[in-house]
């Protein structure tokens, strides 16, 4: 990456997550390649099982939506997705802290998953709900995606070549070549799929980066549902009050309660010292 006008040749650091999820990945692409070459009936049950298969998925197995992104089989496959989710996601892990990383990446795993699998439904390009797909990079193109709208005057080197280009036009170059790609794969179902996983991955890390409140989607449903429940008390607490005034009045007996429901004192117990209200909220 570089600095100003210093190039700088330094990697990044291999934070908490990144580290865990390059370990889980590359002892998943050693165990598949073990079961081809020596238990070939044992890897079409794995396959089955973790694959994802958007007819399944809509039998009812929906851990496929994110097992899928554990699974390589080629080096090379799994090598270019170790590499960006390093090279990008540690910076974002670093700034945003763990648990708003793993919360990221698995959205856009997740969300190019269901990509996937509403898209295989409609046929376009000749897509199939019967075919499998696997790979990291539906979450590995949204951090790519993140880095390029949150980074986007970063200049980053294209190792090996010695020439470097901001963040922004790195990703805008990376949408317009995986758009090409779909393209030109309509009709080779496998490629189509992955494609089409790949453009669900950066268009929801697009989303989530531009929509998504500042501490993430744990937290926005968090206050939601707090919200929503909060309130729930509030009514419940109201209503009391107006029965508690009807069983009052048919004994003669006058009390009062401001809108939230709480207990208002007579004026000659506030003169006595008495609090505004005898409930707190």
């Amino acid at each position: 990456m570089r600095s100003g006008r210093t190039l700088t040749l330094s990697l990044p650091p291999f934070t908490r997550t990144v580290k865990w999820l390059v370990i889980v990945n590359a002892a998943l692409l050693l165990l598949v390649n073990l079961l081809i070459a020596f238990a070939p009936a044992i890897y079409d049950l794995f396959k089955r099982l973790l694959y994802l298969k958007p007819e399944l998925v809509t039998h009812g197995w929906i851990w496929q939506l994110v097992t899928y992104s554990f699974i390589h089989e080629g080096f090379w496959h799994f090598a270019g997705n170790m590499l960006w989710l390093w090279w990008f996601g540690a910076q974002l892990e670093s700034d945003w802290g763990r648990q708003k990383f793993v919360e990221f990446y698995f959205f856009c795993v997740t969300a190019a998953a269901l990509t996937t699998v509403a898209v295989s439904y409609t046929g376009f390009g000749g897509v199939s709900p019967a075919v499998s797909t696997i790979g990291a990079s539906g979450g590995v193109l949204g951090i790519l995606m993140a880095f390029g709208m949150l980074y986007g005057d970063q200049e980053i080197w294209l190792f090996p070549i010695p020439f470097s280009i901001r963040a922004k036009y790195f990703v805008a170059g990376i949408v317009l070549l995986t758009l090409l790609g779909a393209i030109n794969a309509t009709g080779a179902h496998g490629q189509s799929v992955a494609y089409i996983a790949h453009l669900g991955g950066l268009l929801f890390g697009f989303l989530y980066v531009k929509f998504m409140p500042r501490r993430g989607l744990g937290f926005a449903t968090s206050e939601k549902y707090f919200g929503v429940r909060n309130s729930y008390y509030r009514w419940r607490r109201k209503q009391a009050a107006k029965k508690f005034e009807v069983y009052m009045r048919q004994h003669d007996r006058k009390v009062t309660f401001d809108e939230h429901g709480n207990y208002v004192p007579p004026e000659e117990d506030k003169k006595n010292g008495g609090s505004k209200s005898g409930w707190v909220n």
